[in-house]
């Protein structure tokens, strides 16, 4: 059934947990489950042939990301995997716990797993096979509730095939749903040049400025940019990169990734991972052979997404971030990718004023279980909806 473009889509109207004998034999068998998520490092070819064909591409949860990440901060396994599998082959998966508080709240509640290291909670689907994802994976929470009293998503894109597909299921079952919060962040997607975009996005003033940044840079010695996607000396990149961010004020306020073993340990792995797969890009600006701005990508076709940054504080007068941001609007003519995502804040105060489109992103809270528990989760979200002022009716 996997193909080179993806999963062929068919037609399939049957639940996981329907019974056997009503299954027409011409429709591909779909079935959902939990599993540990220590039992799929050996299943990684099957999970990194389903990225390529995903619906909406997600580095996060790609195996080379996500495993690093759980080994690093699920000591304790509270995290599982829930694999969706089309005539056996995976074709989604979705990492799940239970947390017994919904943020500030004792609500227990079933919610993608995110951590501070995480942009992006959008599951993987294989295209053509959003909706009946969607549709298994409520059945399943539906009959496997547990404690929890509805269904939270967080970090999820609010526009796109899988978006689309999660409005029409929500529709179609007269689920109860809310989007509890929204923000847009910076998103590079344009059919212009590099240079025509950065000169409409930057005012005269501003480029004539960073002109005489550059050229007063220029002055101390020599300049040089470089951009790689190769995993050359790449141990080298992720130690200066590591230095390069620890210290400035990430690393005087304790955010830094070197200041915690596990988020060092899960950037030089995550990297290396994204490497071998030819998932990687990086770039540096460097003054007289020391790196004084880095940005590391991962390449996700159709898009990409800017993972981690860093520049030398002492030359902040120079605006060596900006100098090398405007470096990266060469993704522009990529090929292979239509756009970029910044994983930003919303309101970035560098990336908004170069990166003029947005992405919005969410989290999107869904009923579950039977019709006490769906009562109780109208009553949960129209309280949070009227104390959220960014909250939103799905």
């Amino acid at each position: 059934m996997a193909t080179k473009a993806g999963f062929t889509p068919m037609p399939a109207r049957r639940l996981p947990g329907e019974a056997p004998d009503a299954l027409d034999p011409r429709l591909p068998r779909m079935t959902i489950r939990p599993v540990p998520w220590r039992e799929m490092a050996g299943d990684a070819p099957a999970w990194d042939a389903l990225a390529l064909c995903a619906a909406e591409p997600n580095p996060f949860y790609e195996s080379w990301y996500l495993l690093p990440a759980l080994r690093a901060f699920d000591r304790e396994g509270d995290v599982f995997l829930v694999r969706f599998e089309v005539d056996g082959e995976l074709a989604g998966l979705i990492p799940l716990m239970r947390p017994r508080r919904y943020y500030r709240w004792p609500l227990p509640n079933l919610t993608n797993w995110i951590h501070g290291n995480c942009f992006l909670g959008a599951p993987l689907v294989a295209g053509g096979l959003e909706r009946d994802f969607w549709q298994a994976l409520f059945a399943w929470a539906d009959r496997h509730a547990g404690a929890a009293l509805f269904l939270h998503l967080g970090e999820i894109p609010l526009e796109g095939p899988l978006h689309a597909a999660l409005a029409a299921v929500l529709a179609e079952q007269d689920r109860h749903a809310a989007i509890v919060h929204r923000q847009e962040r910076a998103l590079l997607r344009s059919d212009l040049s590099p240079s025509t975009y950065f000169e409409e996005s930057l005012s005269g003033k501003k480029r004539k400025e960073l002109r005489r940044q550059h050229a007063r840079l220029s002055e101390l010695g020599e300049v040089r940019f470089e951009r790689r996607s190769d995993a050359e000396d790449l141990g080298q990149w992720i130690k200066e990169f590591l230095a390069l961010e620890a210290a400035g004020w990430k690393g005087q306020s304790g955010s830094a990734l070197a200041c915690d073993p596990g988020t060092a340990t899960l950037f030089r792995d995550g990297l290396q991972g994204a490497a071998a797969r030819g998932r990687l890009e990086r770039l540096t600006l460097s003054l007289n052979g020391q790196p004084i701005a880095m940005l590391a990508n991962f390449l996700t076709p159709p898009g990409a997404f800017s993972y981690k940054t860093a520049f030398d504080e002492s030359y902040s007068r120079f605006s060596p971030g900006v100098l090398l941001q405007r470096e990266n609007l060469a993704m522009l003519e990529r090929e292979g990718i239509a756009w970029n995502d910044s994983c930003a804040a919303a309101d970035h105060p560098m990336i908004d004023h170069i990166w003029r489109e947005r992405r919005p992103i969410g989290r999107v809270s869904i009923a579950i279980g039977g019709a006490a528990r769906r009562a109780l989760f109208r009553q949960i979200v129209r309280a949070e909806l009227a104390r959220t002022p960014t909250g939103h009716k799905a």
